[in-house]
C-alpha cells in the first residue's frame, strides 16, 4: 500500500517536472524587463493598446515583463529606442520614415497603426481653411507628430507650414483651447468630446488628415535593428501581447475594463468608452494583421519627400528597410499555441 502511494506521488512529481520543463522557455523569457514607450504626457489614446496589454497581463502571458512608459512626444520615445534606453516605442510613421531616410537611424517597424485620426479643430464655429493663415495653432512640438500632421493638412487647405504659427504644447493642445488660449489646434478624434464638454459648444472641424491624404500611416512600433537581431524572441513576444490586447479591446464585453486601463490618457470612463467604439470601427489598431501595409508606408515616404522633410540629396528609405513583417508572423503563431 505504501509502495503504491509513493509510486503515485512520484508520478505526480514527474508530471510536474515535465510541465515545468515545457514552460521553462516562457518563464525564462519573463525575467526580461523591457520598456515600451508611448507618445504624450498624458498619453494619447493610441497608446491604450499597450496599456491594456500591460494591465491585463498579455505581455506576461507571452513571457515578457513589459513596462509601458509615457514620453512627452513620439519623437522623444523613438530617440530612447535609438539610444537603447527602451526596447520599443510607438512613434509617428512620418517621423521614422524621415529619420531613416535622412540619417539611416537604426530603427525598424515591427507592428503599426495605419489610420491617423488627426484633424485641425477650432473653437470658432465659423472657422475655415482661410482662417488658419497667420493663426497660432497648437501642436505637440515643432517637428513632432502633430506638427507633421499639420503640414499635411495645411496642404489640403493649399497652405504651407510657414504661413501659420506653431505653438508647442505636448499633448495639452485641447486644454489650451478649452482655456481660451488658442482657437486652433491639431487634435485627435477623442479630444473632441472632451473640449465640447468643457466649452459647452460644438467644436468646428476645419480639415482632417483623412480628407487631405486618404492613404496614410499613423504610428510604427519601432525597435533598434541591432537589439532586435540579438533578442528577437522577446520582440516577438511583445507583439504577441499587443495582438492579444487588440482582440480583448475589440470585444464589447470588455469596454469597461479597457476604459479603466485607459485612465492614464486622462479620459473619463464614459468618454473612453465612446472613443473606443469609434476607434474600433475605424480599425485604429490593426485587426488580425501587422498594420504594416506597404502602400500606406510608401505613401508616407512620398509625401515626406514632396513636402521637403526628406532632404533633396536623400532617397526615401525602402519598405524593406522600414518594416520587418516576420515579427508579426511569428507573434500571431505564438498566440495560437
Amino acid at each position: 500500500m505504501m509502495t503504491r502511494k509513493f509510486s503515485g506521488i512520484s508520478g505526480i512529481r514527474a508530471a510536474c517536472a515535465m510541465l515545468a520543463l515545457m514552460l521553462f522557455p516562457v518563464l525564462g523569457a519573463a525575467q526580461q524587463k523591457l520598456t515600451l514607450g508611448i507618445p504624450g504626457i498624458p498619453p494619447v489614446f493610441g497608446g491604450t493598446v499597450a496599456l491594456v496589454a500591460e494591465k491585463q497581463g498579455f505581455f506576461k502571458k507571452h513571457g515578457v515583463d513589459v513596462t509601458v512608459r509615457a514620453f512627452e512626444t513620439g519623437a522623444a520615445a523613438s530617440r530612447a529606442v535609438a539610444s537603447g534606453e527602451v526596447a520599443v516605442s510607438l512613434s509617428p510613421t512620418p517621423l521614422i520614415v524621415t529619420q531613416v531616410s535622412n540619417t539611416d537611424v537604426k530603427l525598424v517597424g515591427i507592428w503599426g497603426m495605419e489610420h491617423p485620426d488627426w484633424l485641425i479643430g477650432s473653437t470658432d464655429g465659423s472657422a475655415t481653411c482661410e482662417s488658419l493663415k497667420g493663426a497660432p495653432i497648437g501642436v505637440d512640438s515643432v517637428g513632432g507628430a502633430r506638427s507633421i500632421a499639420l503640414r499635411v493638412m495645411l496642404a489640403g487647405c493649399k497652405m504651407k507650414i510657414d504661413e501659420v504659427q506653431q505653438v508647442a504644447l505636448s499633448s495639452n493642445v485641447g486644454a489650451a483651447m478649452v482655456a481660451g488660449q488658442l482657437k486652433f489646434g491639431v487634435l485627435h478624434v477623442d479630444d473632441i468630446p472632451v473640449i465640447e464638454a468643457e466649452t459647452k459648444k460644438p467644436l468646428k472641424t476645419v480639415v482632417t488628415q483623412k480628407e487631405s491624404r486618404p492613404l496614410d500611416h499613423y504610428l510604427l512600433l519601432v525597435a533598434h535593428q541591432e537589439h532586435l537581431a540579438k533578442n528577437r524572441d522577446a520582440y516577438v513576444r511583445i507583439v504577441a501581447g499587443l495582438i492579444e490586447a487588440e482582440r480583448f479591446m475589440r470585444n464589447p464585453a470588455n469596454a469597461a475594463k479597457v476604459a479603466q486601463d485607459a485612465a492614464p490618457t486622462g479620459r473619463s470612463g464614459a468618454i473612453a468608452t465612446q472613443a473606443l467604439k469609434g476607434y474600433i470601427e475605424m480599425e485604429f489598431w490593426p485587426k488580425d494583421k501587422d498594420g504594416l501595409g506597404r502602400a500606406n508606408i510608401e505613401a508616407v515616404g512620398k509625401t515626406q519627400k514632396a513636402v521637403g522633410n526628406i532632404k533633396e540629396d536623400k532617397a526615401v528609405a525602402s519598405y524593406e528597410r522600414l518594416a520587418d513583417t516576420s515579427i508579426w508572423r511569428d507573434a500571431v503563431a505564438l498566440t495560437k499555441k
